[in-house]
């Protein structure tokens, strides 16, 4: 049983930053962790993700922009998001993928909009 607070989102201008952090509690294993997202009339995508082997990987319209991080210690992931642009809101997702049996888990979801 695991569960996932995500927290961060909000309003913010072309150009801007925001931090989304995603604490897990429960009984955590190896996992993977990252973030989708969906916008309207958007299909969701992955947007990025980290393995527990510190792996990352991001989707091709945030790479060099976003970077995702995690302290093990606090069973927190943490997603930078640097240069926002318009194309970015959404809502954002985070998830936990256990490695062992691969039970996914999904925080509640948070709101971000870049507008001017």
């Amino acid at each position: 049983q695991v569960q996932l607070v995500e927290s961060g989102g909000g309003l913010v201008q072309p150009g801007g930053s925001l931090r989304l952090s995603c604490a897990a509690s429960g009984s955590i294993f190896s996992r993977n962790m990252g973030w989708y997202r969906q916008a309207p009339g958007k299909q969701r995508e992955l947007v990025a993700r980290i393995s527990s082997g510190d792996i990352t990987n991001y989707a091709n319209s945030v790479k060099g922009r976003f970077t995702i991080s995690r302290d093990n210690a606090k069973n927190t992931v943490y997603l930078q998001m640097n240069g926002l642009k318009p194309e970015d809101t959404a809502v954002y997702n985070c998830y936990l993928q256990r490695d062992y049996d691969s039970t996914t888990y999904w925080g509640q979801g948070t709101q971000v909009t870049v507008s001017s």
